[in-house]
């Protein structure tokens, strides 16, 4: 059982605090590593380099729609192989734990539970696109 009075809004939270995580994420990459750095980590990890950008590229596009509510449902489901692909390239080998050297797989985990939840509850309330649902 769920409450239709309160749930459009539950999904607007969940959807603004995901598309503010792939924000900050983005914006480390970006300000803090820089493009380039990126690139250069990637490749470190046995990636092609380019891939980075890529992956800056939806976390970015991906943050705005989520925040704006811009097929947020199909939004979400697309960001979840960011995040597999942060677990098992760098928080896999690093154990459980977030707080373990280089940040366990415990977060990102949870990131994508909230990115499931949201792509099944819905776009929430005040989506500018919301994704068109056949019924």
């Amino acid at each position: 059982m769920f409450d239709q009075r309160t749930t459009p809004y539950a999904a607007l939270i969940m959807r603004l605090a995901l598309g503010i995580l792939f924000l900050a994420h983005f914006s480390l990459k970006f300000f803090a590593f820089t493009p380039a750095g990126t690139a250069k980590f990637f490749a470190s990890l046995g990636l092609p380099g380019w891939l980075a950008y890529i992956t800056m590229a939806v976390e970015l596009v991906g943050a705005i729609a989520l925040i704006l509510g811009i097929y947020a449902r199909i939004v979400a489901i697309v960001l979840i192989p960011i995040l597999l692909g942060a677990i098992f390239t760098v928080h896999g080998p690093a154990g459980f734990f977030f707080t373990n050297p280089n940040g366990g797989w415990e977060f990102p985990a949870f990131w994508i539970v909230g990115l499931l939840t949201l792509a099944l509850t819905g776009d929430g309330k005040f989506a500018l696109k919301p994704t068109p649902v056949k019924g």
